[in-house]
């Protein structure tokens, strides 16, 4: 927005917002001073725009997230609604918009941001008018009601839309009719009238000009109709031969109008398919035929009740293919609206009969009639005939009326109608309905006239007339036709019968009714009947200018017969409404006539017919008719002298109440008191107009007595006369609706006494019903919203009995709704009023105590439901609890200082004080904890805090000066307090989560509302002086909740708090053993429930707060014990701020394990809370079911079951174990840690604790226990033999950065990977689960500026287990399976290996100079056990040199040919060689192509062997595993020539050949260089121990020598690289290797080549 200076001579522009205040500097040359001036910049623009500017600004933020977010379909949602917004925006800006349609565009722009705000979690706006409220503005109650308030119902109309796309059931031929109409099933009767199509032999419109213009329009629909069993019938008649395949039956020449199918759409199928109100929706419908022509008309009957004999169904789906379209509101708006559609020849299509609401205006006159059916002789044919009816409307002057027969809409009228014909039929019934839009001048003389043809198949194919039926369409007496069937007189006649003198016939009876009643007919007729031939016909009159009923013709006509006015005065009641309303003003006017003619006479009559008709207009049909009552009493009512009868009868009748039994006629009465008051004050008027104020005295006397007589009738007691209590409620209903009309005549003042007089002659709460009393408060609630109650002078009369009534409805807790109706209607005045400081006065004495009584009792009931149901308050209570706590904030918003300074003044003790104070603190708490308001309702959330903060700020200082020192109340003074901690607390007031623009807006309003309690927190601590040990160490644990509010001001207010506390209790205790122990509770149970509830960043806060605390307490005597308790406490804080982290929705399962694990082991090792402890023992377990750990779940439970012993002690109820004896308890934790093991195949584990149950089993003689644990355990050993286990891999983790949570920041660890699980699969893992961590691509250790960062580096590579079990099994016959498992579980050692060069490195043969750096990692606690993950205690290093690890290369890979080569002796393979042909593969090509070969040029030369004679024995070593691996080869070789298969001989022949080189060339450096060591070969198969056999973690390619690298670190070099040698197993003394190598040696078999 820009804005210009106001001084004309500066050309300067400023860009500013809307609602900024602008301060300019001004001077003048005469001024000897600067002066300020502000502005406000205030839009100009529309706020609707405004509005839609900036909601569309922060939805393009949070549109953009929901792509991030991948919420795909609420994208494109939004986008759609973002696309309309702005479209709408535009239009609005543009300004060529008519008032409607503005206010239209206004709708549809607040629905879409209602919608955008509702689904992006945004708060609600709310609007009055499509505009934004301004909560300044209005009550708090009535910004209440603008979400939770009751709209009126006004009924609404809908309408159908239906346009013929095609009609593809082209097998017809010929020319068709179709129509279409809607039929209800449940009154089996067609609703509304036919729209008609004609259709060409093509299928296409006949009328060229109708080519996609085949659409209709059905009109009137209510709600009412739209929950019938609703059905779109289609019929089509088609136009040509009489049979349709048989061209011998009638002349192409003559055309027939034969039936020839229906279709059924069900509407149900439609409004479940057409979800939105506006969308067009496609539908095929079935055409189907009939059977049998008798049928014809009851066939779409058939085809509902699904009757499938009774028609025949087409050949194929296609059919009428038609869109449906449901459109709502007022005929015009639709056409505003829907301009295209209307552009395109719409047939409005009516609903037969009258809407459910009938408009004044609405000119119908419309005559349906339906050709029912006909029996006719066959008249000596010998087939049947076929009868085609023809219809024609005549004039009295004998002319056929022109266009005056309508088919249906759609097609243009005809003078003539010729019904369809059913073939050989002497009884036809056709069901044909046409309409007959007669013009009203021409109804009276109008007849109808039917000639009935026969229409012959052969000769000429004539249509021979045969007879005719005729009937007048208004009887003699002025009333139509009446709606039902009529039997009419057939008479005969033929071709050459002319009908030019319609009077011929006229004359003559048409129906057996009008037969009787012309008893002196001729004797001879100019036309005979046929008494043989019926037909019939139905009629239904829709009009509103002709009427049907004789007594309204009588009344309008009364003149004519002055002796009947009594009798049809009496007959008026039983008229039907429609036809009283259609002629209203004609009718009122006849009776005020009579009332001027006989006052006396007809005066009680008339007042009862008035009356009746006052009445009539409070049907929801008639209820439009209001207006035009009112009108007609405003400019045509002309009785001047009808006052007086009028309040004689009503009068009369209110004072026979307490007489008369039977009560209906004064009930009446009463109801029609509003418009009998109109009556007669416009009757007064007109009176003093014409005398010029005479009788003025009389007149306010018969008003006065008037009135008496309506507090007499309220007076009377109703309890034992229910009728007397219908005639008090219809007279409470209607005494408001005639405060209008008494103002025109009174004063203000004198109305308001007349009202109050009345209210207060009303009986007391406990001397009526309650029926009685909802009708009383009805009626004080509508005074209260009357135009009389918005003049002050009246208000300061009527509101204090008002809120008497009120205050006893509260006291006895009744009606508390409409009571909080009432209440909201008069602060919505209050607050518009000017001045209302006693007003305010008088509602704070008699109301306040009351309406916190009454809220503490609603909140109680909710609360206790709460309980029970285990959810939030049901929705029986929710409307009063916010009707009430918004009335008790309006109340409190309009109370200034003076009102708080009389309201405390005026208690007469303390007390009654402390009472007031712990129920208006109480009923604060309780807003603050019950969920009143909804989350996305901010203002009002944000209204309660402001005036909650601005209450609790006027009442402080009454609870100082009342209840401090002597008068100290702990229980006053302890609600203050749980107050504040409460209300800083509120999640609403959390300004942190909000956008910048929310937070400036909520804070440019009303500030930091938490500073502001926090400020009034501290204040009244300090004034507590020497009662503050009162509340320590209680509100410690609250008081830290203020801490966690993300607020520095907050946090600062508080930290002399907490030193104050501290400080108090060093000086009572001398510790701070209770401020330590509630404060570990305190932080223990925020987070205990708190999983993901996106409140982890509230501890950073904490940790600030603590950091301040601390260097206050450096200035105390206790500094030390100060310090120790603030680190304990930070440790705790620390662990916690990683447990939220850890277990927020979205976050891995190792995360929230380890952060469970970690606080875990706190509670035990450092709190020793065992409770605690236990729980977080439940929670991991839990964490590992989870996840499938089973193992770790069991090892989890083993800490519980560790601490408990095999003892009877009892146990209370504790999480789920129920109460039981502690062996019990333990018992069934060990049942099911077996259960955990079993399902982790660890079945070592479980044997031992199945040992320990046997025990205690065989101990208490309990052998059905204990045989069950030894099957139990015997299982276990089969498991261990039979079942294949996958020994998993173990990487090395280091987590490092600030980034990190606590548990993990700088640390390693080892993890236990999953079955089958590769480090690339585990390195992909852990970066998913911190993907903001970056992978460090090599196993060197950080530097500190690394450790230091804010940022997360992972380093991962593989280690290998190295075994601390001293008790390996070591037989030799153990199988593989077996020793397996003590390899890699019980595990605390790890070890990885790193390559490198010692010196400079030797060129010719690197491996002299290749030395390995090995690091063993040694674990806090062995794997597996309570985690996946275990920590790295300590680690080692040590220098492995070239020879050995030359040494370590060869014993491990020979020790994996022997394991391979056991295994297929032992057939465990089942025949697939691969494994072993890969081995020995890439062993034997290894040692050819330079493997063992440069390990004998490296370590077998002269020169090495006398450089380094210490290492001979080891040169011997190595000579010696050499030789052995060239047997084990051997003995592969042979095992591999027994399996191999045909098509692998040659591989098998290379590597035979491959192995006669490596021995040779094996012997010949030996025989050079060492000693030839003879080997014994015995013929057994090869067992050797655990600490011989250690299995290779992958099988070497060819060029592989076997060094053990950290694998994703190296990579691998050229052939034989030593940077790519895989250490396998772990290093150990060379002695002790060839030991066991010399046992293991000979056992193995060979066969030499």
């Amino acid at each position: 927005m820009l804005l210009r200076d106001y001084f004309p001579t500066v050309e300067n522009w400023l860009k500013l917002t809307s609602c900024t205040s602008v301060r300019f500097l001004l001077s003048s040359p005469n001024a000897s001073h600067l002066c300020w001036r502000y502005r406000t910049v205030v839009p100009l623009e529309d706020p609707i725009i405004t509005e839609t500017t900036s909601t569309l600004q922060e939805w393009g933020v949070l549109w953009k997230q929901l792509y991030v977010k991948h919420k795909v379909d609420l994208f494109h949602k939004l986008r759609h609604v973002m696309n309309e917004l702005i479209d709408l925006r535009r239009q609005l800006i543009q300004g060529h918009l008519a008032q409607d349609q503005t206010r239209e565009i206004k709708r549809h722009i607040t629905v879409r941001l209602d919608w955008g705000n509702e689904h992006l979690g945004l708060d609600l706006v709310p609007r009055k008018e499509f505009e934004m409220v301004d909560q300044d503005h209005i009550s708090v109650s009535e910004l209440y009601k603008l979400r939770h308030g009751d709209g009126c119902h006004v009924p609404v109309q809908h309408h159908l839309f239906i346009n013929l796309k095609s009609f593809t059931y082209n097998t017809i031929s010929e020319d068709a009719d179709v129509f279409f109409s809607l039929y209800d099933t449940r009154d089996n009767k067609q609703i509304s009238e036919k729209f008609m199509v004609r259709l060409n032999k093509n299928g296409g419109p006949k009328n060229p000009e109708k080519v996609d213009r085949l659409c209709a329009l059905f009109t009137d629909l209510s709600s009412k109709d739209l929950k019938r069993d609703l059905y779109i019938v289609t019929h089509v008649i088609r136009t040509g031969r009489m049979l349709l395949n048989d061209s011998k039956k009638g002349l192409p020449h003559v055309q027939y109008r034969r039936p020839y199918g229906c279709a059924v759409l069900a509407m149900s199928d439609v409004f479940h398919t057409i979800t939105d109100l506006k969308e067009e929706k496609d539908f095929v419908l079935k055409v189907y035929t009939c059977n049998n022509e008798n049928e014809w008309f009851q066939i779409h009957e058939n085809i509902i009740r699904k009757s499938s004999t009774k028609y025949s169904a087409p050949s194929t789906n296609y059919g009428l293919i038609i869109s449906l379209q449901l459109l709502r509101g007022e005929l015009d708006q639709i056409r505003r609206e829907n301009q295209a559609v209307f552009s395109r020849a719409l047939a409005i299509t009516r609903k037969l009969g009258f809407p459910d609401v009938i408009m004044p205006g609405d000119t119908r006159n419309d005559l349906y009639l339906t050709l029912e059916r006909g029996d006719f002789e066959r008249g000596g044919k010998s087939v049947q005939k076929n009868i085609e009816v023809t219809v024609y409307v005549l004039y009295a002057d004998g002319d056929t009326l022109k266009d005056c027969i309508s088919l249906g809409s759609g097609e243009p009228n005809t003078s003539e109608h010729r019904s369809f014909v059913l073939y050989h039929n002497n009884s036809p019934r056709w069901s044909e309905m046409i309409k007959l839009p007669i013009p009203i001048d021409r109804f009276r003389g109008s007849h109808l006239r039917f000639e009935f043809r026969h229409c012959s198949t052969k000769d000429k194919g004539e249509k021979k007339l045969f007879g005719f039926a005729f009937t007048p369409l208004m009887r003699e007496d002025g009333t139509t036709l009446s709606d039902e069937s009529h039997e009419l007189y057939v008479y005969k006649c033929d071709e050459n019968t002319t009908f030019s003198n319609q009077g011929l016939y006229l004359s003559m009876p048409c129906c057996k009714e009008d037969f009787n009643s012309c008893p002196n007919l001729p004797s001879t007729l100019p036309f005979q009947r046929n008494p043989k031939e019926t037909f019939w016909v139905s009629t239904q009159l829709c009009s509103t200018k002709l009427t049907q009923n004789v007594d309204l013709l009588a009344l309008l006509n009364w003149k004519a017969h002055p002796d009947k006015v009594l009798d049809i005065l009496g007959q008026l009641r039983h008229i039907n409404g429609e036809e009283i309303v259609k002629f209203l003003r004609d009718v009122l006017d006849t009776l005020f006539c009579l009332l001027d003619d006989n006052t006396d006479k007809y005066g009680p009559l008339v007042f009862q017919s008035l009356v009746f008709i006052i009445n009539l207009l409070r049907d929801s049909r008639f209820y439009h008719f209001r207006p035009v009552m009112e009108a007609y009493i405003q400019n045509h009512f002309a009785g001047a002298l009808a006052y007086k009868e009028l309040i004689r009868c009503l009068k009369w009748y209110m004072d026979r109440s307490a007489e008369v039994v039977r009560q209906d006629h004064i009930q009446e009465a009463m109801r029609a008191l509003e418009y009998l008051l109109k009556f007669i004050v416009q009757s007064r008027i007109l009176y003093s107009r014409a005398t010029c104020g005479m009788e003025e005295e009389l007149f306010r006397a018969s008003i006065q007595e008037l009135f008496q007589s309506i507090r007499f009738v309220l007076s009377l007691d109703s309890r034992s006369s229910e009728t007397l209590v219908f005639t008090q409620a219809a007279l409470l209903n209607s005494f408001p609706d005639i405060f209008d009309e008494l103002l025109q005549m009174f004063t203000v003042q004198e109305v308001a006494e007349y009202v109050r007089g009345t209210l207060g002659s009303m009986p007391s709460t406990v001397d009526i019903g309650q029926s009685m009393d909802v009708v009383k408060l009805q009626s004080i609630a509508r005074t209260v919203e009357s135009r009389l109650f918005f003049f002050p002078e009246s208000r300061s009369i009527l509101l204090p009995v008002v809120l008497h009534h009120i205050h006893l409805h509260l006291r006895q807790q009744r009606e508390l709704l409409i009571c909080s109706g009432i209440l909201t209607s008069i602060f919505s005045i209050i607050n518009t009023s000017s001045s209302v400081q006693e007003e305010v006065e008088m509602m704070v004495e008699s109301l306040l105590d009351v309406l916190l009584q009454t809220l503490l009792s609603i909140m109680s009931k909710s609360q206790s439901l709460e309980t029970a149901r285990g959810q939030r308050c049901p929705q029986l209570f929710l409307p009063v609890q916010g009707e009430y706590v918004s009335t008790l904030l309006s109340l409190l918003r309009q109370m200034t200082e003076v009102h708080f300074h009389h309201l405390l003044n005026n208690f007469h003790s303390k007390e009654e004080l402390k009472e007031f104070l712990l129920k208006i603190f109480c009923v604060f708490r309780n807003l603050m904890k019950l969920t009143i308001f909804p989350r996305d309702w901010s203002v009002m959330r944000l209204l309660t805090s402001h005036v909650i903060v601005v209450t609790t700020q006027y009442l402080s200082p009454a609870l100082h000066k009342n209840f401090s020192e002597a008068d100290f109340d702990f229980k006053v003074w302890n609600s203050f307090f749980s107050l504040t901690v409460l209300y800083i607390n509120q999640p609403s007031l959390q300004l942190e989560p909000l956008t910048q623009a929310k937070r400036k807006k909520v804070l440019d309003k009303y500030g930091d509302m938490r500073v502001m309690m926090a400020y009034e927190l501290f204040s009244m601590w300090q004034k507590l002086g020497e009662n503050k040990p009162h509340f320590i160490p209680g509100m410690m644990g609250p008081f830290l909740g203020v801490t966690l509010v993300p607020q520095s001001e907050v946090r600062n207010i508080m930290i002399p708090i907490f030193h104050d506390m501290m400080d108090w209790e060093q000086r009572q205790n001398g510790n701070f053993k209770l401020v330590e122990a509630e404060l570990m509770d305190k932080l223990e149970s925020m987070v205990s429930d708190g999983k993901g509830d996106g409140n982890h960043r509230e501890l950073f806060g904490l940790l600030l707060f603590v950091c301040s605390l601390l260097e206050k307490i450096e200035q105390e005597t206790w500094r030390e014990t100060g310090i120790s308790f603030v680190t304990s406490v930070t440790r705790l804080m620390e662990r916690l701020l990683d447990y939220r982290e850890c277990m927020k929705g979205d976050e891995m399962e190792n995360k929230k394990i380890g952060g469970s694990s970690n606080l875990m082991n706190f509670y035990k090792s450092e709190m020793n809370k065992e409770e605690m402890y236990i729980r977080y023992i439940h929670k991991l377990c839990d964490l590992h079911l989870q996840a499938e750990d089973y193992t770790e779940s069991a090892f989890t439970l083993l800490l519980y079951w560790e601490l408990l012993h095999w003892e009877d002690r009892p146990l209370r109820e504790f999480l789920h174990y129920p109460t039981q004896s502690e062996w019990q308890r333990k018992e069934g934790l060990s049942r099911k840690v077996l259960h955990y093991f079993n399902k982790g195949k660890c079945w070592e584990y479980g044997i031992s604790l199945c040992r320990e149950l046997a025990f205690q089993y065989e101990t208490l003689y309990d052998y059905q226990s204990l045989s069950w644990i030894r099957k139990m355990e015997a299982a276990y050993y089969d498991n261990i033999i039979e079942q294949q286990r996958i020994e998993p891999e173990f990487f090395r983790m280091g987590f490092y950065g600030r980034k990190f949570p606590f548990f993990l920041r700088n640390k390693e660890f080892v993890c236990r990977g999953y079955d089958y699980e590769r480090l690339e699969d585990f390195q992909q893992r852990m970066l998913g689960e911190f993907p903001q961590a970056i992978a460090m691509q090599h196993p060197n250790q950080p530097d500190d500026a690394l450790l230091q960062s804010d940022a997360q580096y992972l380093q991962i590579y593989a280690v290998t287990p190295v075994s601390d079990i001293t008790d390996v099994p070591q037989l030799e016959r153990v199988p593989e399976r077996i020793k397996s498992f003590y390899r890699i579980n019980n595990v605390t050692r790890f070890h990885y290996d790193r390559p490198f060069h010692k010196g400079p490195k030797d060129r010719e043969n690197e491996f002299r100079s290749l030395w390995i750096e090995r690091t063993t990692l040694i674990l806090s606690r062995p794997l597996p056990g309570i985690s996946r993950w275990a920590e790295v205690e300590r680690r080692e290093l040590v220098e492995v040199s070239p020879l050995e690890n030359a040494i370590y290369v060869v014993e491990n890979k020979t020790q994996e040919l022997r394991t391979l080569i056991s295994q297929y002796q032992h057939r465990q393979h089942h025949g697939n060689i691969n494994p072993l042909s890969m081995l020995l593969n890439g062993v034997i090509d290894a040692a050819v192509n330079g493997g063992i070969a440069r390990y004998q040029e490296a370590f077998f030369d002269k020169e090495y062997i006398n450089s380094q004679p210490e290492d001979t024995e080891r040169i011997a070593q190595l000579n010696d595993l050499m030789q052995e691996q060239v047997h084990i080869l051997g003995v592969g070789l042979a095992v591999h020539e027994k399996l191999v298969h045909p098509e692998m001989r040659p591989l098998h022949k290379k590597l035979i050949d491959q192995f006669h080189m490596m021995r040779a060339g094996l012997h010949q450096v030996s025989g050079s260089t060492c000693c030839s060591v003879c080997v014994c070969v015995c013929a057994c198969q090869c067992k050797y121990s655990e600490q011989s056999l250690y299995v290779a973690q992958q099988g070497l390619p060819a060029g592989y020598t076997g060094v053990n690298s950290p694998r994703g670190i190296l990579t691998t070099h050229s052939h034989m690289s030593p940077e790519s040698v895989r250490l396998i197993h772990r290093h150990r003394s060379v002695s002790h290797r060839f030991h066991l190598r010399k046992r293991c040696y000979s056992n193995l078999n060979v066969t030499t080549f």
